[in-house]
């Protein structure tokens, strides 16, 4: 997609530093880790989450950087409610995260995956027009690109947009009605085009393919993959993603911008890493893929990141892997206890 001509020739030093960001999701995955950057470097911080995936516990390093449960708001971004937040406190910028992140559970769920990535992300929008929101910073997905040929790798931001699945359609759409609502509206936006994130507190059954094989190798399991582990994808760790949103903040919107490793790794590299972190010597399980229209191979092209926000990725694959694989055997030996600070965040007490 062409940057639209609200987002042409931004100032990119980052002169926008934003005193109040409401972060949708953020009790997720890569929410969490959102808040918590997002509060290191002096922003008031608001977290919207259902709760559906995310958890309170994910937000304890937020709660040691001062998030209390007055910043907590439990409801869902499909219902007037759930972005009554918007309205009310009128954040100067809105990171967007809340989504169905799942493609397997796209493809079982179609309309599912639509009701809350399409009509929950127009809903949010029309909040942020309402209430003068200065910049909204959203997560799109690879997906949104399809099947590309090898020889058009790494995939830049001006490639067709051609998803072949629930998910990458889904997530395509939402990125066409931020354009429409730049265009319509002045309202700014950067959409970050993420590849695969990985890192810790990562978790669920359809999703995370370094997370699935940590913990099975950690469980003594044998790790199951798919087709012939030869398909390749580009691994991003989810620190480096919260730090670009950081940055993204600060700038007014550029439009679509890729933020990824721009490095392919095959399944089966990604599984010989996690055995060496790990230190287990288990062959896994090959199986026939479950779901149709597998994507084969991606990896996008991050120069238009560094250009435009100055961001480009610094945790190493390998690093990352190692402190994925640390912190879930710290999480191990700390069982399911939730960590001190987090206990200020009494679901009980959060805002609905």
């Amino acid at each position: 997609m062409d940057v639209p001509d609200h987002a042409a020739g931004v100032d990119q030093s980052p002169s926008l530093a934003p005193r109040r960001v409401l972060v949708t999701g953020g009790a997720g995955f890569v929410g969490s880790h959102v808040v918590a950057r997002l509060m290191l470097m002096g922003s008031q911080v608001r977290v919207l989450d259902n709760f559906s995936t995310g958890r309170l516990e994910n937000l304890a390093d937020a709660a040691y950087g001062g998030l209390t449960e007055a910043d907590v708001f439990s409801a869902d971004i499909r219902t007037p409610e759930g972005v009554k937040i918007i309205d009310e406190w009128q954040p100067e910028v809105v990171v967007h995260l809340a989504a169905q992140p799942s493609v397997p559970a796209a493809g079982r769920s179609p309309l599912y995956d639509a009701d809350v990535n399409v009509f929950g992300t127009v809903n949010v929008l029309d909040a942020c027009v309402r209430s003068g929101v200065r910049l909204v910073v959203n997560a799109a997905s690879s997906a949104v690109f399809g099947s590309v040929s090898v020889d058009e790798l790494p995939v830049a931001e001006d490639h067709p947009m051609a998803p072949v699945g629930p998910y990458g359609i889904s997530k395509a759409t939402a990125v066409h009605y931020l354009d429409w609502y730049g265009r319509q509206h002045g309202l700014a936006y950067t959409s970050m085009v993420l590849s695969n994130v990985y890192g810790p507190r990562q978790g669920g059954s359809d999703c995370g393919v370094v997370s699935l094989m940590t913990e099975g190798l950690l469980d003594g399991r044998q790790v199951v993959i798919y087709d012939d582990g030869k398909q390749t994808r580009d691994f991003i760790h989810v620190s480096d993603v919260a730090e670009a949103v950081a940055i993204a903040s600060h700038h007014d919107g550029v439009g679509m911008v890729n933020i990824a490793s721009g490095r392919q790794l095959s399944v089966n590299e990604v599984y010989q890493a996690v055995q060496e972190a790990a230190g287990v010597a288990q062959a896994p399980r090959y199986e026939p893929l479950p779901w149709a229209g597998e994507i084969r191979n991606m990896s996008l092209d991050t120069r238009r990141a560094r250009d435009l926000l100055g961001w480009q990725p610094s945790v190493g694959f390998t690093e990352g892997v190692r402190m994925m694989v640390r912190d879930a055997r710290r999480r191990r030996k700390a069982g399911a206890q939730i960590m001190p600070a987090a206990r200020n965040l009494d679901p009980a007490l959060t805002n609905r």
